[in-house]
C-alpha cells in the first residue's frame, strides 16, 4: 500500500535554529551528508500532524514524512513524530 500525500508544508528558514533532540540527530547519521543536516538544522516547518513549528530535521525523521521537493515536504499526515522529539 503506497501513502498519499495529505498535506504540502512548506520550508523556511528558522528565525532561530530550533534545538534537534538526540535521537533524531542519530537516526539520521549515514542518511544525508553533514553539510545537508547543517542545513537543514537552520529550517523549520509548520507540522499540520502536531499543529506546531517544528525543525526541519524533526520533520524528517517523522513516519509520516514522504519526500521534500523545491522547498515543499509531502506529508502523509499520519501519526507523527515521538513526544520526545518536540520537546526542543
Amino acid at each position: 500500500m503506497s501513502l498519499e500525500t495529505k498535506f504540502k508544508v512548506d520550508i523556511f528558514p528558522a528565525e532561530k535554529p530550533k534545538k534537534v533532540p538526540k535521537a533524531v540527530g542519530d537516526s539520521l547519521k549515514g542518511a544525508a551528508s553533514g553539510k545537508a543536516i547543517s542545513r537543514m538544522k537552520k529550517e523549520s516547518v509548520n507540522c499540520p500532524v502536531v499543529n506546531k513549528e517544528v525543525a526541519f530535521l524533526v520533520c524528517f525523521a517523522c513516519p509520516s514524512f514522504l519526500r521534500r521537493v523545491m522547498g515543499v515536504v509531502d506529508c502523509a499526515g499520519g501519526k507523527g513524530p515521538p513526544q520526545e522529539w518536540l520537546l526542543g
